[in-house]
């Protein structure tokens, strides 16, 4: 597939560039926004397990989404079928929602040429056939490490994602998204227990960043880590205790439990718990916590946003104060606020709405073992699992995956069956020392919202949070 980006969505179609800018032009006169989504995705999936390709799929798909927006009002209409007459069809639709609008058609987003990811196509690089012996290389590598081994899972994943946006005044933006994903699953066994770990990698790249030798050894390696780690986990404690978090994904509290709270449609509608707190102290002091859609080959990186707007290194909350929320156009223009490149939609078939990119707290200047050596009796959590945040009030819990019983300022005993229980908003103000260790997750995350997933990341150093509530199996 040509990555000629000029030409993409006309070359294959009946779609006449002329035309179809008419179209939306007159789709969205008398509207205050909108726009025409086209997008082109190819995905692939691969599945080792047990010894053997257990799924092997690929698929491609496309469509456009054209939405007119008037005052608070949004109409949608998508298609699978990119046609002019599937155009105007839809374009007949939204033009319902002209009503109680300005009238005014909001300016486009500013331009850029900054490009942060390869256009490459990852599913055209290597061969099936390399790609099922990476796996199975894999399985064989992983049997082989340990007797305890019981069962390996392998999987493969690719995207290249390819949108244009047409507005109404005619200006046009263009990005070529790819996207890959390497993970390993082991399940190790001894005497009558059995355990897992699972390590994943990825990132907007080629699959040539993940899959040298020793790059998939290292993911393996950790996997094993993981599940032995778990073998020998006991029962975890319980009660209000100091918790330590470590750095890199364990940032996924800060992103479930403060950064929904910070999207710009939960605060415009005072459904948050940081709803009226701009420029007011939100956090303990040191605490700083950007939003960041412009580090290269990042998995929650864009060049654009899926309405046009540039990315941009958004600065939420500084030395815990509250500085800004994550935008997209609808509730910047009606907050009076400037958009961040937040707005994100899953598929040319979704709406966008504010979303996070790649959301992480800066570093402080205190060394992780020194933190690790001031709680006296805690928890250590190293990673996280599934949780559940309301965002209204704030209240999360979080399971760990990965946790270790403190004692006496000594990281001590794995334990198993760990779950943080607090407040976001209280849990910042309860951040007493921050490390010096930033670092970003593997590259993995997914978030969801209103039914949506888009890929995102994490990250943050070590920090301490005095008396949390740990809830245990012991």
């Amino acid at each position: 597939m040509s990555t000629d980006m000029q030409s993409l969505f006309f070359s294959r179609t009946d779609l006449d560039r002329a035309r179809t800018e008419s179209i939306v032009s007159d789709a969205l006169t008398g509207c205050d926004d909108g726009e025409l989504f086209l997008e082109y995705r190819q995905h692939e999936g691969l599945v080792f397990d047990d010894g053997v390709l257990r799924a092997a799929n690929f698929d491609i798909t496309q469509g456009f989404g054209i939405r007119a927006v008037s005052g608070e009002t949004t109409g949608l209409a998508h298609s699978s079928e990119i046609s002019e007459a599937a155009l105007r069809r839809a374009a007949d639709a939204v033009q319902q929602v002209r009503h109680g609008s300005g009238g005014v058609l909001a300016a486009p987003p500013p331009g850029t040429n900054r490009q942060l990811y390869s256009p490459d196509n990852p599913v055209e690089e290597i061969p099936f056939t390399d790609k099922v012996k990476l796996l199975s290389a894999i399985d064989s590598y992983a049997r082989g490490l340990d007797s305890k081994v019981a069962q390996v899972y392998a999987s493969l994943a690719g995207e290249w994602q390819v949108v244009e946006i047409i507005r109404g005044d005619g200006s046009t933006s263009r990005d070529i998204r790819p996207l890959v994903r390497l993970t390993v699953s082991i399940t190790a066994r001894h005497g009558e227990r059995q355990e897992s770990g699972s390590h994943s990698v990825g990132g907007r790249s080629s699959y040539s960043t993940f899959i040298g030798e020793t790059d998939w050894r290292a993911v393996v390696d950790e996997a094993f880590r993981q599940a032995q780690v778990n073998l020998e986990a006991g029962p975890a404690p319980a009660g209000e205790m100091d918790v330590v978090l470590g750095p890199g994904w364990p940032g996924i509290l800060l992103h479930e439990a403060v950064g929904h709270g910070l999207e710009g449609d939960f605060n415009r509608k005072q459904t948050s718990a940081f709803a009226g707190l701009m420029g007011q102290r939100v956090a303990a002091p040191g605490v700083t916590v950007v939003d960041d859609g412009t580090i290269n080959d990042r998995r929650g990186s864009l060049t654009i946003d899926d309405e046009g707007t540039p990315s941009a290194y958004n600065v939420l909350i500084e030395d815990g104060i509250l500085k800004g929320y994550m935008q997209d156009r609808l509730n910047a223009r009606l907050m009076g606020m400037a958009p961040t490149g937040n707005g994100r939609r899953e598929s040319h078939a979704h709406v966008p709405m504010p979303r996070m990119t790649n959301t992480y707290m800066l570093n402080g200047d205190r060394d992780p073992a020194e933190i690790i050596a001031s709680v006296k009796n805690g928890l250590y959590a190293v990673s996280f699992g599934g949780g559940q945040v309301d965002i209204t009030s704030g209240k999360f819990v979080f399971s760990c995956t990965e946790a270790y019983h403190i004692e006496n300022g000594k990281i001590g005993r794995p334990v198993k069956g760990a779950t943080l229980i607090g407040n976001g908003p209280d849990a910042l103000t309860r951040i007493a020392m921050i490390g010096n260790d930033m670092k970003l997750d593997p590259g993995v995350g997914t978030c969801g919202k209103r039914g949506q997933g888009v890929p995102v990341g994490v990250g943050q150093p070590t920090i301490r949070l005095n008396a949390i509530t740990v809830g245990g199996t012991g």
